[in-house]
């Protein structure tokens, strides 16, 4: 198993703490992007679609990289930092596709089964049709928190058999350890993340309902309370898991980093209030996983100040870096 390795990330002096970063990752204005990519609907196999988001820079042509970005839990193409990374990797002439998972943002009403963080064969379909779009290109996949998750999954089945032209892979924050991080979010501080997260996981449901009222359906008596409560009554028995148990078991990327053959990239910092870092470094890799590691960074937060970055976002650069080094 291969060495973490430490990289050399120096926080906003305002924002010096996991919380900090977190918090400030998420809410610091950035400006927001135009929106002109070109909107592909992609059928997977169960009949839900799904929705790529494609943004072609003016240089591109085939043969060119390309990216697939995968958001986290409640995110989706709009998020931050899928638009900001997006718009930064098009000027490097990378032609990016953010991913809406199931049920999000443009992908509302598209489907009758629940994102969630086992969706591999999601992303599978979603490099598969980049592929047709841009035969001659390589693909790498980024994921960011949950959709980390997914990514890794991804690629750890691209090591067993070819994916369209997945060349290699990031991961920022995935929660590795599924059943960990949903113990962590019911601790101390954590519980205000997990409320947030619940609420939108609430919404996103009777959006759901509402959207598709052929969607499988769950008697929720009263209100759930936690991520775990909510994963084992809605998520699991709509997504084929037996329980809460059963879903985190099998879906956690974790047991599978030792399969990965692909190149790929792990940054992960050791105050992530949400991901535990030991939870991570508990798995054997495979020599082609890397680990990166900084002792501050928060859950894809990585501000640094503007004089070390003019927009100072530490995190967007280096998975620019990484992408354009593939």
């Amino acid at each position: 198993m291969t060495t973490p390795i430490v990289l050399d990330f120096r926080p906003h002096p305002w924002f010096r703490s996991g919380h900090a970063q977190t918090l400030a990752g998420l809410f610091l204005y950035a400006a927001r992007h135009e929106y002109r990519a070109q909107r592909h609907l992609v059928d997977l196999d169960d009949g839900d679609q799904i929705v790529l988001h494609d943004d072609r820079p003016d240089r591109w042509c085939d043969g060119d990289r390309t990216a697939l970005l995968i958001h986290g839990l409640v995110g989706c193409h709009r998020s931050g930092y899928m638009e900001r990374i997006a718009a930064k990797l098009n000027r490097r002439s990378v032609r990016t596709f953010r991913m809406d998972q199931r049920g999000i943002g443009a992908g509302a009403g598209l489907a009758i089964g629940p994102a969630h963080a086992g969706r591999s064969e999601d992303a599978t379909a979603a490099v598969e049709a980049i592929s047709r779009l841009c035969p001659h290109s390589p693909t790498t996949v980024i994921g960011f928190s949950l959709g980390g998750n997914i990514a890794l999954r991804l690629l750890a089945a691209a090591s067993r058999r070819s994916i369209g032209r997945l060349d290699s892979g990031i991961a920022v924050a995935p929660p590795a350890d599924l059943a960990a991080c949903s113990r962590t979010m019911q601790q101390g501080a954590n519980r205000l993340y997990n409320r947030y997260f619940v609420r939108k996981l609430h919404c996103f449901y009777e959006e759901l309902q509402r959207l598709r009222p052929d969607a499988p359906a769950v008697e929720l008596t009263r209100r759930v309370r936690s991520i775990w409560e909510f994963d084992d009554r809605v998520t699991a028995p709509l997504s084929g898991y037996q329980d809460a148990t059963d879903y985190y078991r099998r879906a956690s990327s974790g047991p599978e980093l030792a399969e990965i053959r692909i190149p790929t990239q792990i940054l992960a910092a050791s105050d992530d209030p949400l991901v535990p870092l030991e939870k991570i470094v508990q798995y054997r890799r495979s020599p082609e996983v890397r680990l990166n590691v900084t002792p501050r960074g928060g859950h894809l937060g990585f501000l640094a100040c503007r004089r070390q970055i003019a927009d100072r976002r530490w995190l967007d650069q280096q998975v620019v870096r990484w992408v354009c080094e593939f």
